[in-house]
């Protein structure tokens, strides 16, 4: 069989997109702060669908909402108003207990500082979200996911004796473990130098593919982004634009959900 050119298959994965369900909504979500000189407006009616497999990139400059946006997409912040819905589940509605429920088996989220704990080995970090999911091989699934992200040679080595492009692939791997629906990456990339964090970024691609799970992006580096099936730039907290991260063609933001069409 004839291999397909660049463009056919970056239609073919459009339209096998464009065929799946949405795993993620955002309707009118607002996000208000108080701060000692008034309330400070942080997301601004943010309207977003997200389908299965989609890997979508949030850029923008410093103080756009990209960070805050993710926060309220994983349940970690609650909207002053508006409505998130993760797989058919309202998250914006669950209570903090309720949503660190939902987070353990549908999503991973690898922050730019690892965030891994100093007295665990590789093995252990990887291994403490499949314990609280009750997981009964979780110490062999861990090994399997060091060893799927290079670092079979690392599972017992602790961070401080980790080079930053092991904590982070340490990270990816705490992340993916349970097999979420849903990633999160907050400048994956952010703290390490440009090879390591190409190989990062490659790393965390070729897994996103292989296992069918949805990627949601946070970078300032718009090269980066464009590696995503969309990007959604943002500014002061609205949806500046949407555009596809194969071909660059700039779209409108997406319209009220009442006008999506499914």
């Amino acid at each position: 069989m004839a291999a397909l050119n660049p463009l056919a298959g970056i239609l073919l994965r459009m339209q096998r997109l464009l065929n799946s369900d949405p795993i993620l909504r955002l309707e009118a979500v607002r996000l208000t702060l108080m701060s000692q000189a008034g309330p400070v407006n942080i997301l601004n009616g943010i309207e977003l669908v997200i389908r299965q497999g989609e890997a979508v990139g949030l850029v923008g400059p410093s103080g756009s909402g990209k960070s805050t946006l993710l926060m309220v997409m994983t349940g970690l912040e609650r909207p002053t108003s508006g409505k998130v819905t993760v797989k058919s589940q309202e998250l914006s509605a669950f209570s903090e207990d309720e949503s660190a429920r939902f987070r353990r088996g549908n999503v991973g989220i690898v922050f730019q500082s690892f965030h891994l704990i100093p007295t665990m080995t590789a093995l252990e970090n990887v291994a403490v979200p499949l314990e609280l999911a009750l997981v009964r091989d979780a110490f062999a699934r861990a090994k399997e996911e060091l060893v799927a992200v290079g670092l079979a040679h690392r599972l017992d080595h602790y961070p401080s004796q980790l080079s930053g492009g092991e904590q982070q692939r340490v990270a990816v791997a705490r992340a993916l473990a349970p097999r979420p629906s849903l990633l999160f990456a907050d400048e994956p990339t952010g703290n390490l130098d440009g090879r390591t964090g190409a190989e990062i970024v490659e790393m965390m691609f070729k897994l996103q593919r292989e296992r069918g799970s949805t990627l949601i992006l946070v970078t300032h580096d718009e090269t980066l982004a464009r590696r995503c099936d969309r990007i959604v730039k943002l500014r002061d907290g609205y949806i500046e634009s949407i555009e596809d991260g194969a071909q660059g063609t700039s779209s409108p933001p997406e319209p009220p959900m009442a006008a999506v069409a499914e």
